[in-house]
């Protein structure tokens, strides 16, 4: 699957987005090494703390679902009927991100100059893995 393709699964899925309060709506298109796309969108809630973002959503729902190796995500976002250019992953999604998936997993946005990819590792170079609490 292209970025472009994974990108437009992205902007699909924020379509599903319910962001009354912020009005900020955002769409995760997760690919799977198997080629399995699973998608989510940012969930708010009054008391803002239990709001959950498109990544976690797509990530969570593809562990519910046995899944465990996972190639590339797709990032769409932007304030309601607008497009950002950079809708990049919160601390806590590269957080959720650093338990799944490895340093070379790619993160998937768009820029000025079209869509651009870059790693976790460039991302979160210093993240707190699992490896630290043996």
């Amino acid at each position: 699957m292209t970025d472009a393709e994974l990108m437009k699964k992205a902007d699909a899925a924020r379509e599903r987005a319910y962001s009354p309060y912020s009005r900020y709506s955002v769409g995760a298109a997760l690919l799977c090494s198997d080629g399995t796309v699973y998608t989510g969108a940012n969930i708010e809630n009054a008391a803002f703390s239990p709001s959950v973002c498109a990544e976690r959503v797509a990530i969570f729902a593809a562990v519910h679902d046995g899944k465990r190796d996972f190639s590339s995500i797709a990032i769409s976002g932007g304030k309601q009927g607008e497009t950002s250019l950079a809708c990049a992953p919160c601390g806590v999604c590269r957080q959720v991100m650093a338990e799944f998936c490895g340093k070379d997993f790619r993160i998937i946005m768009r820029s000025a100059s079209g869509i651009v990819s870059t790693t976790l590792g460039e991302m979160l170079p210093l993240a707190f893995e699992k490896d630290e609490l043996k």
